[in-house]
């Protein structure tokens, strides 16, 4: 087993990581960190609802991580959980130098103190997967139910407005709605194959 293999045998020691960055400069650890933790936080951003700001999340992050890697203590949480941790300080950080008011940004107070974690991630990156599967599925759809399925689901607007917006009876729009969500279901189990 390497110096910086986990005591369970399961990839990395990234506390170990983590100490030879702060000790040494290790530009080497660094990298290792670096790539296993910067997909994730970008996942993560992009989840947020922070597409165009995720690349900048990620160099804030291990910005910090480099710079604070002294200041983590294993007894304290895991190597995860404190990147997480800085990852959603530095989200709220960014969202507030942005100049973002908020009436702009929903916060469910819930998510405040709710620290992403490694396996949460995973689950974005193949959320975002799916997401693209489901969009590319959507513009496959006719215009008339493309249209109704990216205003209700994407644009959030209701039925009703909806149907207003487009000049249609509330029953043609949520008869349109019906088809498309049959074609997708189709068309999605058919690329699961």
């Amino acid at each position: 087993m390497s110096s910086t293999s986990s005591a369970n045998g399961e990839g990395p020691d990234w506390g170990e990581l983590l100490a030879r960055v702060a000790n040494q400069g290790d530009t080497q650890a660094f990298k290792q960190v670096y790539k296993h933790f910067a997909p994730r936080i970008k996942a993560y951003a992009i989840n947020q609802g922070m597409h165009q700001q995720a690349e900048e999340l990620v160099q804030e992050v291990m910005t910090s991580v480099w710079r604070n890697a002294g200041k983590y203590r294993d007894s304290l949480a895991s190597a995860s959980t404190w990147i997480f941790t800085i990852t959603r300080n530095q989200r709220i950080d960014l969202l507030r130098k942005k100049g973002r008011t908020s009436k702009e940004i929903t916060v469910d107070t819930e998510e405040l103190w709710q620290i992403p974690t490694e396996d949460t991630t995973i689950r974005s990156i193949q959320a975002m997967s799916t997401e693209k599967r489901m969009r590319e599925s959507i513009s496959e759809l006719p215009e008339e139910q493309m249209i109704a399925v990216r205003k209700v689901y994407y644009e959030g607007k209701t039925h009703q407005e909806v149907a207003e917006e487009l000049n249609v009876p509330l029953g043609t729009l949520k008869g349109r709605l019906r088809l498309s969500m049959k074609k997708l279901r189709v068309m999605l189990e058919a690329a699961e194959l």
